[in-house]
């Protein structure tokens, strides 16, 4: 097989560059569900061609997060109770034992990483920042659940994260909601460190009910 060239590489990086500038976009709501974009707009909004936009978009439509409008540009899907529904259930199925499994392989390393990034967590609540809670949050679940060794549970979970984050944001520092479920990190980390599995079980049910309580809206 032919080895990459330089210009692919920048490519593929200037495409996973775009990916993240529009993930942040639909967390802080500058892009709105039920709004049609086109590519060609948003590559000139960012100065950047056409071709990595609409492979960034085509990325959101095989996760479930976008749909083509023919002739038109993508539209961000809403979500629906129901979608919620279902997300949280598979979160619950796939994310509870996951973590379960990662922190009984847990190192010390490990846990001197999580803190930094639980540190960070309280720190973007306590400033009301929430595209950068949101990017710690996920991080340090994604990480934890990584310390069990299963790749393709990560990407799972990290699918299904992403389409909750596109409900019932725009509210969320305002409601207060931010710092209580910041302060749930250091507490199920203490229960990792203190080998608590029944207590990190429920800490971790109680962190995954915010996707049906104070994380949507009806």
């Amino acid at each position: 097989m032919a080895e990459p060239t330089a210009g692919l590489l920048r490519h593929a990086s200037l495409r996973d560059q775009v990916l993240e500038l529009v993930r942040h976009a639909l967390v802080s709501g500058e892009i709105k569900p039920g709004d049609i974009y086109s590519a060609s707009a948003l590559a000139a909004r960012l100065q950047v061609s056409s071709s990595p936009v609409r492979e960034a978009m085509l990325t959101l439509v095989n996760q479930g997060l976008m749909e083509p409008v023919r002739n038109r540009g993508f539209r961000v899907i809403p979500m629906s109770d129901q979608d919620l529904d279902e997300v949280y259930e598979m979160r619950v199925l796939l994310e509870l034992p996951g973590t379960l499994k990662a922190a009984a392989r847990i190192t010390d390393a490990d846990l001197e990483r999580l803190r930094a990034l639980a540190k960070d967590i309280e720190a973007a609540a306590e400033d009301g920042d929430v595209v950068r809670f949101l990017d710690a949050d996920r991080q340090f679940h994604l990480d934890l659940l990584g310390c069990g060794g299963n790749k393709r549970l990560v990407d799972s979970v990290a699918t299904l994260r992403d389409q909750t984050r596109l409900y019932g944001l725009e509210n969320l520092a305002e409601r207060g909601v931010l710092i209580d479920s910041a302060r749930e990190h250091r507490e199920i980390l203490a229960a990792i460190a203190d080998g608590d599995t029944a207590g990190l079980e429920e800490l971790l049910r109680t962190h995954l009910r915010h996707i049906r309580s104070d994380w949507a809206r009806s």
